[in-house]
């Protein structure tokens, strides 16, 4: 047909990516956009004193204050739109916004200090939304069984949990392509129950 162009329009999805403050959403999402990500960095000053902890982060010195935004296609027919939720309570309320539209979360974890994605575990777990648990291997940091981080932080069976190395386009990939087969399955679902149930 004349005019018609070839290309391929991918699928655009949205994907969050959330845990706690330091754990790694910035630099997850920079080693793996496509397009040079938007960040929201602010240094950290003495407001932040006694209302952030960096208790195991010491060396932390800025901070995302809004979102992270990045870009990546899976393939040519699906693109994923990544959007970093900001790490510290008191900018929670921006995470309704963000969230609102996606498909499915990424909950990025540090064993150094795992009670920090608590929040948005429960955040998510009360959403519905699928999500995986990625753990984020510090250098230096003690590793532990990817079971035993399941049974610390109580998920069930169902909630994949996986290594990464946030720095690494290739660990990146793998675990949002765990998220997808995950939001596959769960969108899927439904659709079985109700054959079933017609059956």
């Amino acid at each position: 047909m004349p005019g018609r162009s070839d290309k391929t329009v991918p699928l655009a999805v949205k994907i969050v990516v959330s845990g706690g403050l330091g754990v790694g959403k910035t630099t997850f999402i920079g080693a793996v956009s496509e397009i040079d990500p938007l960040g929201t960095e602010a240094a950290m000053t003495q407001v932040s004193v006694g209302v952030d902890s960096l208790e195991g982060v010491e060396s932390k010195t800025t901070t995302t204050v809004a979102l992270d935004f990045g870009r990546i296609r899976l393939d040519p027919t699906i693109a994923l739109y990544l959007f970093g939720t900001p790490g510290q309570d008191r900018f929670s309320f921006l995470w309704d916004d963000l969230v609102e539209g996606a498909l499915g979360t990424v909950v990025l974890a540090d064993t150094r200090r795992i009670e920090e994605c608590f929040p948005a575990l429960d955040y998510f777990e009360a959403h519905g939304a699928p999500f995986v648990l990625a753990v984020n291997r510090f250098d230096g940091a003690e590793r532990f069984e990817l079971e035993e981080v399941r049974e610390a932080l109580g998920l069930g069976a169902d909630v994949p949990v996986l290594e990464c190395d946030a720095r690494e386009r290739g660990s990146v990939r793998d675990v949002l392509g765990a998220l997808m087969d995950r939001v596959i399955g769960a969108r899927a679902a439904p659709r079985r129950r109700a054959v079933v149930a017609r059956g």
